[in-house]
């Protein structure tokens, strides 16, 4: 298949290794990826912050990037960013009286899965050990992202992948399907409350006495990691993708301080 990369700003600017594993565990899988080159934004937190009028020429702009090039499917290593296509972008454009720029969103975004949809939905793949090569011999845990959950539905997906990595020890923490308090402009407006909240999630990761917290969405591990981080705390957060890119060949090194970019400095 001809796969085209939708990066997502968060990864492109500040966790490009996720995107890096991506396009790894795609071409591994012998699969062609293309990256269109116009992608910014996908609108997502100019849409949960009310910009409704900013929101739709990033809109516009996502859907006509993508539509300048080929490919079968998208992949997006965020639920956040692949939910807000279905979920918010046709909305942005209706409510402008686009009415075909939101059936061109809408086509787009049934077209464009996160990483995990796409590996089990699409490509078929149930174990990574035997069908991707992954190994990461950690104690694990994981965080499950309220976008992916609830909006997407992927259910365990991601944990199903994960479970079958060969290495793994896996513990599945107390309260998966509870918040981490991030909410991108949320955790700005009601820190306190987004405080206690991540509080409660870093505690529960703590208690299952692994040494890596993995997840679908980069911007709740970050705001994991720094919460983390603030406790100086011995664990790391690393996005699922990272862990099933990694091979015995090549293995994701994951001891001493992460980097904002995933693995080790």
């Amino acid at each position: 298949m001809r796969i085209a990369l939708f990066s997502t700003c968060i990864v492109d600017g500040m966790y490009p290794k996720v995107a890096k594993a991506t396009v790894d565990i795609l071409e591994r899988l012998g699969h062609e990826v293309v990256y269109p080159q116009g992608q910014t934004c996908c609108s997502q937190m100019h849409v949960n912050s009310g910009y409704f009028d900013d929101a739709y020429p990033i809109v516009k702009n996502h859907v006509e990037s993508f539509e300048e090039w080929d490919f079968d499917v998208a992949v997006a290593p965020s639920g956040s960013c692949v939910a807000s296509l279905g979920h918010q972008q046709p909305m942005i454009a209706e409510r402008k009286g686009d009415d075909d720029l939101a059936r061109r969103a809408n086509q787009l975004a049934s077209r464009t899965f996160e990483l995990s949809e796409l590996l089990i939905d699409v490509l078929g793949i149930t174990n990574a050990a035997e069908q991707l090569g992954s190994y990461f011999p950690e104690h694990v845990t994981y965080h499950s992202s309220c976008h992916g959950m609830r909006l997407l539905g992927l259910g365990t997906r991601q944990s199903d992948l994960v479970r079958t990595v060969e290495g793994i020890q896996y513990t599945q923490v107390e309260g998966l399907d509870q918040c981490c308090g991030f909410g991108g402009t949320f955790s700005f407006k009601n820190a306190d409350t987004s405080g206690a909240m991540v509080e409660d999630k870093v505690a529960n990761i703590e208690k299952t006495g692994a040494s890596v917290c993995t997840g679908g969405d980069v911007s709740c591990l970050m705001n994991i990691g720094g919460a983390l981080s603030r406790k100086n705390s011995d664990v790391q957060t690393i996005h699922f993708a990272e862990i099933l890119a990694s091979t015995k060949e090549n293995p994701l090194k994951v001891n001493g301080p992460v980097s904002l970019t995933g693995g080790s400095k």
